[in-house]
């Protein structure tokens, strides 16, 4: 009998996908989710020029992870995950 693990992992950095990723085991899928974009617009002088602005933009991407598994093996791949996981992810 097989059984999923079904992950979400949100980061503001693509690189972090692309080196967190690089140990999965081969029958695990990744899906990709929507990213979301926020973009933040502050003024830099208060007092004149009102059209100096400058913007910033926070953006968090998203990834569906399914690790499909025995149920056996179900205790070995949860330890595996929380091995893997790094601090506040």
């Amino acid at each position: 009998m097989t059984t999923k693990i079904c992950i979400v992992i949100r980061s503001f950095d693509h690189p972090f996908f692309e080196n967190h990723f690089c140990g999965l085991p081969p029958y695990t899928r990744k899906i990709g989710l929507p990213e979301s974009r926020v973009l933040y617009t502050v003024l830099r002088s208060p007092h004149i020029d009102k059209k100096s602005r400058e913007q910033f933009e926070m953006e968090i991407k998203k990834q569906f992870l399914v690790i499909k598994t025995e149920k056996h093996e179900l205790r070995k791949k949860l330890f595996w995950l929380k091995r893997r996981a790094t601090w506040r992810t």
